[in-house]
């Protein structure tokens, strides 16, 4: 029998981060997410969502014509049925990204999906929520991302850089919270310190103001 999940929306629109920003891509978001970070702006996929199968989200996903899928939620490893989905759509050919909190164990993870992998700061108010043991299993082409509101995230995210040497394990990708951190200062810290990461901002948000389905 075909597995379900629940989800909450499938979307077509431009990639707003991570290193294939600006690049046509399907959203698959999955409800649910055991974590409530005082920034999370997809609030919306705590609860409700509609019960799809794979076979269904992945002909869903065939209605548009490109190659790049990121499965997102909410937190989509709360549901198991997102590893059978995410090798589905691998082995349909899509390049698959895993929007993830970090807070979940991705040991189990397909080796081709790039895990895009949170580690919460401490002004998330759910850092202590951060499974470390997953940096294990980061491989050269996923990334790390640190959501940053103030001087004491940035500091907390660099001493993090440091200690785990993250940039020697995959990209690590800096993002200002919008509206809390102006971009232009975050810019200007990771430039004074020379850091080896990729600055970024949420593209979709400075296109269409947070829209949902964008």
């Amino acid at each position: 029998m075909d597995q379900q999940l629940r989800i909450t929306e499938i979307f077509y629109s431009l990639q707003g981060e991570t290193n294939t920003v600006g690049i046509p891509t399907v959203f698959v978001r999955l409800t649910g997410c055991p974590l409530r970070c005082s920034y999370c702006d997809t609030a919306y996929a705590f609860s409700g969502g509609e019960k799809r199968s794979i076979g269904e989200i992945i002909a869903e996903v065939g209605r548009y014509h490109t190659r790049y899928v990121t499965v997102t939620g909410g937190e989509p490893l709360a549901q198991p049925g997102c590893h059978p989905l995410m090798t589905g759509l691998l082995d349909a050919g899509y390049s698959v990204s895993l929007e993830t909190s970090g807070a979940l164990d991705v040991a189990a993870v397909d080796a081709r999906v790039v895990k895009v992998v949170d580690l919460k700061t401490p002004s998330s108010g759910e850092m202590q929520r951060n499974l470390y043991r997953n940096l294990d299993f980061l491989l050269p082409h996923d990334q790390v991302k640190f959501v940053i509101a103030d001087a004491a995230d940035y500091e907390w995210s660099k001493q993090q850089l440091e200690h785990y040497r993250l940039a020697q394990r995959c990209e690590v990708l800096f993002s200002p919270v919008m509206g809390v951190m102006p971009p232009a200062e975050l810019a200007e810290r990771i430039l004074a310190d020379q850091l080896t990461v990729r600055f970024q901002i949420q593209l979709h948000k400075y296109l269409w103001n947070d829209a949902r389905g964008k």
